[in-house]
């Protein structure tokens, strides 16, 4: 298959690719608006214009926001995780339906309520010889006799805890704090089911509660595998609250740094602009008059036009108009001075040398006209190359200018 590009076509091609790699800016010049839409469409980023990618020491912007947003969940999922299975009491959570609670808008009479204390005889009687089912029938309908005794919620509580139903305990737990809000029993049960589910710190709460509201030696031994592990997620979610801190400073940082060196990066960009444009139309014509000029001629037009007109003066037209000729521009010592060779079209023998200067300066129409911007920098690029004078012939504003001027050099009245 032959190549599609020859081999310098190829360097061209290299030279243009580094080019826009160390300055991708030139992507904004319109006529390279073809390729930088065909970047585009193959999903390549290109920087908005007047901004330059930012870098930090090892990593983009954007790769250190994917980094950040990542440790932030990796972060979470080590708070989660790493003390999920400590104790040999976790369990897997139960399911179960919900057990049939008592209602509490229920009228509780002496009887229902010595009946209740009856079933709650023969669930201990069950719980004595291992029949837990059988106790937590018992359990059950002593509450639904009495539904507003925190002990018989808290005593069904622990046989859950016996059968590894830590959620079915929690709910019976919940429901003694409900009737008692200082149900030592309730906290005892709520507490020691949490731990059995790996809820370390909510556990430790309910225990040191139930410690303060009774103490048992059973809520002393949970404490003390339970503690430990609640101290250890504090401090590991201290330590990663203080580490997500200094991330989202560092990245408030960043996103600092980024909008500073934009604003710089616009602000240099409409610098260049704006020196660009001046150099487009400097304070005078080349070399300038020496001590500058009055009235809207631009200041500094001396020296001469450079390199002569072609076509018109003779070459080698030495001596210039002669110093202190009358009615000149003001501060226009020495005359125009030698070696305008070339001349304007036309204007052969070359120029008078008493030409009276005044002829251009009290003309009102030149004068207004070099107040217009666009004729100055017509004036302005004839003087960096004479030869671009035929660019202006056919101008409707800049064409008639010039030929007025050239009348009045050629001695018109």
């Amino acid at each position: 298959m032959a190549p599609v590009m020859s081999s310098p076509q190829l360097k061209e091609l290299k030279l243009f690719i580094e080019q826009c790699k160390s300055n991708p800016s030139m992507l904004d010049d319109p006529s390279l608006s073809f390729f930088k839409d065909y970047l585009l469409s193959l999903g390549a980023k290109v920087p908005q214009p007047g901004v330059e990618a930012l870098s930090d020491d090892d990593e983009t912007f954007e790769e250190e926001e994917m980094k950040v947003e990542s440790e932030d969940e990796s972060d979470d999922d080590l708070i989660e995780s790493d003390f999920e299975v400590l104790g040999e009491d976790v369990v897997e959570p139960d399911n179960d339906p919900p057990q049939k609670m008592g209602d509490p808008s229920v009228e509780v009479t002496d009887e229902s309520r010595d009946e209740s204390q009856m079933a709650k005889s023969l669930a201990m009687e069950a719980l004595a010889e291992g029949e837990l089912e059988k106790a937590i029938e018992h359990l059950t309908e002593a509450i639904l006799l009495n539904p507003t005794s925190a002990i018989m919620y808290g005593t069904r509580a622990s046989v859950y805890i016996k059968m590894k139903k830590p959620n079915a305990a929690i709910r019976d737990a919940n429901a003694a704090l409900e009737i008692n809000p200082d149900s030592a029993k309730g906290y005892k049960s709520r507490g020691i089911a949490r731990s059995m589910l790996g809820q370390w710190e909510d556990a430790a709460k309910d225990l040191h509660v139930a410690s303060k509201l009774d103490y048992d030696e059973d809520i002393a031994a949970v404490l003390k595998k339970v503690e430990p592990i609640a101290h250890a997620i504090e401090e590991h979610r201290r330590k990663y609250d203080r580490l997500r801190k200094e991330k989202q400073d560092k990245k408030a940082e960043r996103l600092r740094r980024r909008r500073r060196a934009e604003a710089e990066a616009a602000y240099e960009k409409a610098k260049k602009e704006e020196q660009s444009s001046s150099s487009r139309m400097p304070g005078g014509m080349p070399g300038g008059f020496p001590g500058g000029t009055p009235s809207g001629f631009p200041a500094g037009m001396g020296g001469g036009m450079p390199g002569g007109m072609p076509g018109g003066f003779p070459a080698g037209m030495g001596g210039g108009m002669p110093a202190g000729m009358g009615g000149g521009m003001p501060g226009m010592s020495g005359g125009m001075p030698t070696g305008m060779g070339g001349g304007m079209p036309g204007m052969g023998g070359g120029m008078p040398g008493g030409i009276d200067m005044s002829k251009i300066l009290s003309d009102p129409e030149l004068m207004a006209a070099f107040q217009d911007k666009d004729i100055m920098a017509a004036l302005q690029d004839v003087m960096k190359n004479p030869a671009n004078i035929s660019k202006y012939h056919g101008d409707p504003k800049v064409g008639p200018v010039i030929t007025k001027m050239m009348s009045k050099f050629g001695g018109a009245k």
